[in-house]
């Protein structure tokens, strides 16, 4: 059996130079996955150590792309700790104002009112200025134009530190506003002063950024003064990448429909504007017999639609998705320029190379491994069918098809292929979502279609239109085909069942299932099938991976409790509904109860009442404790208090004090926390400053 794995692992040598990239995005993964900050110059030596065994060993076939392989991990995790070295700006601790806030407006990103405003060379009362945040963003809902880059901004405002997750588990923005050098959030009461930029001198790519955020605020405006509401929004989405105009209604059916990789920059984005460019540019030059007769028209229209790309992804902002797409364009045009083709799993490599490079903190995200994973399962599937095609159709001549055979070939391509995306991102859904979009490809088959020949077309002739002043009729052309995609998205998203809510995996499910999915995609002979067996382990640990049995916020606010059927019990709607949504998706459940009212005894394990809770599971009895009132009682009796409020010392002292007691200042200085009560009876407490490390992006607030 052995023998038999090292005769095919050595029968790839060709695919070995495809997993640099996962052996990259390992050492970024172990870096963010330490509980502590390691010593900055850790990975240097390793890193070095590892690349010379590998020179040294290179003439040995069985070793050296192991080092070869172990060099970039440790690559791949002293770039990642670099960059979160680097990027180390000022955070807020405390929450201030409200107060009158001078800064300077770096973008605008329009919301469904008002603007979402970034800024920076803020001067904030009372603190230093080796203390104040590089950058700060607030939200002004009553500015009623995007104030243009450069501006000067003043006006009363509230902040707070970036926040923190509310328990275990939850989205960690405090991390990824850290690498956006993003010490400060809040809102602006009122309307805000805007003093028009001034002219001072800045460096040359400063006054180039500042161009590009300047022409996504007036292309935003433009369309939103063309197509209002969600229309327009998502025709800002699909322009600029800022989807902060979409309404949340919208967005949600989006996502419910499996469509919301049409509101990401992406693949289908990019080829259509460089593919739309290339063709029209290549058959205006052949109609020019005497320049398409001299000229190679074909490589003239390739670098023209890569200028064109490349101009689309400045517009865009670069996020992820769109940085990927732009890549493997870009080697795919450059191979039509010097006559190679450059569409393989190769050129998806080094792309996530280039990208984890530059911004290592984009492993961890959503955009980065939906992204990635849907093209690489893509290529993959493809490079697949095209060898069994070759196989099959060896010696056999094919006949012409008529024009109904190729419209059928043209949706059963598109079934295919939305299908084979929406198995190669299923476990990052799964992970980041908990929810998979059952009704993904019906809504697929109808909204790529108008996407492709209506709405980006028009997208792209709108822009071109734009400094004639004639980009109306195709603005309006192109919300006709938002239109159609916003209607498919309604309608699947209200049908029963359209998406499965499912619990998360266990904390090695993921992996597991990246490894198996990679394993399956990067090799090509039959061994490449035994990356089924850690896909399907990786999937199937959500159904033994044990939930919490009570959830807590760090303020102290929300509060949810498992029944013993699964079902969420929170103690209100009214706040943190962010963080109530997040807790239900990972219980795999669509919908709340509030928490039984004195008296009920529809959960024969817990009761409440005004004061608070007993919960009594596993022959342990947990006391929630919402005010003093039920202190006195809960201190004698309880083997662990949780309070939403103080609680005074004397409650822990005595022969029949609790085992533990968690209170409200307990929250504050460690973070919300989940409570699991095991079999055997024990409490199993997990804390939000236990589950962050003491890393930098953690430790900066205090946690």
């Amino acid at each position: 059996m052995l023998e038999e794995l090292r005769s095919c692992f050595f029968a790839e040598q060709e695919r070995w130079i495809l997993w640099l990239a996962p052996a990259l995005g390992t050492g970024v993964a172990i870096y963010f996955a330490l509980p502590e900050e390691p010593s900055f110059w850790i990975a240097l030596p390793i890193w070095g150590c590892f690349f010379a065994f590998a020179f040294s060993l290179r003439r040995r076939q069985a070793w050296w792309p192991v080092f070869i392989g172990l060099s970039f991990l440790m690559l791949g995790f002293h770039v990642a700790q670099f960059r979160a070295w680097y990027v180390s700006a000022p955070v807020l601790v405390d929450d201030l104002g409200p107060f009158h806030l001078q800064a300077r407006v770096v973008s605008a990103e329009p919301l469904t009112s008002g603007y979402r405003l970034l800024l920076d060379q803020a001067v904030v009362e009372g603190l230093d200025p080796s203390e104040t945040p590089s950058r700060l963003r607030v939200s002004a809902r009553a500015l009623d134009l995007a104030p243009p880059p450069g501006s000067t901004f003043k006006g009363l405002v509230r902040l707070s530190p970036p926040p923190v997750p509310s328990a275990p588990g939850d989205y960690d923005f405090a991390r990824t506003a850290w690498f956006q050098q993003l010490g400060g959030v809040g809102f602006v009461y009122g309307k805000p002063e805007i003093a028009p930029p001034a002219h001072e001198q800045t460096y040359l790519i400063g006054r180039w950024q500042g161009f590009w955020i300047g022409l996504r605020q007036v292309v935003s405006a433009r369309i939103l003064e063309i197509l209002p509401g969600a229309t327009g929004g998502v025709a800002v989405a699909l322009i600029t990448g800022m989807r902060g105009a979409v309404p949340a209604k919208e967005l949600e059916e989006v996502r419910a429909s499996g469509l919301a990789h049409l509101l990401a920059i992406s693949g289908l984005h990019i080829g259509l504007i460089t593919g739309i460019l290339f063709v029209t540019i290549r058959a205006g030059f052949a109609l020019w017999p005497a320049v398409a007769l001299r000229y190679p028209i074909k490589e003239v229209a390739a670098v023209a639609s890569l200028i064109g790309g490349g101009a689309y992804l400045l517009l865009a902002g670069a996020p992820v998705p769109t940085q990927r797409a732009f890549l493997m364009t870009a080697l795919a045009l450059l191979g039509v320029v010097v006559g190679r083709t450059a569409i393989s799993l190769h050129s998806i490599a080094w792309a996530a190379i280039a990208v984890l490079i530059m911004i290592p903190e984009s492993l961890l995200s959503a955009s980065f491994q939906m992204s990635f994973g849907a093209v690489v399962g893509l290529v993959a599937a493809y490079e697949a069918q095209r060898r069994w095609r070759e196989k099959r159709l060896v010696g056999v001549g094919q006949a012409p098809r008529p024009h109904w055979a190729r419209c059928c070939r043209y949706l059963a391509g598109v079934t295919f292929t939305s299908l084979i995306a929406t198995l190669a991102v299923a476990p990052m859904t799964l992970h980041h979502f908990s929810s998979l979009p059952l009704y993904s490809l019906l809504a697929n088959l109808v909204a790529v279609p108008v996407t492709a020949f209506l709405v980006m077309p028009s997208a792209l002739l709108a822009l071109l239109a734009m400094p004639l002043e004639w980009e109306q009729p195709f603005f309006l052309a192109m919300g006709l085909g938002i239109d159609v995609v916003l209607f498919v998205a309604a309608v699947v998203a209200e049908q029963e069942g359209a998406v499965l809510l499912v619990p998360p995996m266990a904390p090695y499910g993921f992996p597991l299932a990246v490894l198996g999915g990679l394993w399956l995609c990067l090799w090509q002979r039959p061994w490449r099938l035994f990356g089924l067996i850690p896909i399907a382990l990786g999937l199937a640990s959500s159904t033994w991976t044990p939930l919490p049995d009570l959830v807590v916020s760090e303020d102290a606010r929300l509060l949810a409790i498992r029944a013993e059927n699964g079902q969420l019990l929170l103690n209100t709607r009214s706040v943190n509904r962010f963080s109530a949504d997040q807790w239900l998706a990972r219980a795999g459940k669509a919908k709340a109860a509030l928490l039984p009212a004195p008296g009920d005894l529809e959960w024969p394990d817990l009761a409440c009442d005004t004061f608070g809770c007993i919960l009594n599971r596993q022959g342990r009895e947990v006391a929630i404790a919402f005010e003093g009132k039920a202190l006195e009682e809960d201190c004698r009796r309880a083997d662990l208090v949780i309070a939403l409020i103080p609680v005074p010392t004397g409650c822990s002292a005595g022969s029949f004090a609790p085992k533990q007691v968690i209170d409200s200042r307990d929250l504050r200085r460690q973070g919300g926390m989940t409570l699991r009560i095991e079999s055997d009876g024990s409490f199993r407490i997990e804390r939000v400053a236990q589950w962050r490390g003491n890393r930098l992006w953690s430790h900066s607030q205090g946690q």
